[in-house]
């Protein structure tokens, strides 16, 4: 009943951007996905900087906290390949004439 109280003005209410032969296909079309709608103003686009500003502060922090650590642990591995590279050339000397 409703639908006959607006049958007059249902072509009144059709898109005019669209030819009438496409108004089908132009409905099932849906919008772009991932298109951008939305952005920051390059003056709000300062994404890094605050990155860059407090990185030698945290670097620091960072190593201080456990660079004793990472340096002893370099020096021994260090030492210990090397003891061991030299133990295994003493033995393949000792077996010589």
């Amino acid at each position: 009943m409703i639908s006959s109280a607006f049958g007059r003005s249902r072509p009144l209410m059709a898109r005019h951007d669209v030819s009438p032969h496409l108004t089908k296909w132009w409905k099932a079309v849906r919008p772009d996905e991932g298109q951008v709608t939305r952005h920051l103003s390059p003056f709000e686009q300062q994404i890094i900087m605050p990155f860059l500003k407090s990185f030698p502060q945290r670097a620091w922090a960072k190593f201080s906290d456990s660079g004793p650590y990472l340096v002893f642990t370099g020096v021994s591995v260090y030492g210990i390949a090397a003891l061991s590279d030299a133990a295994d050339e003493a033995q393949d000397r000792s077996y010589r004439y």
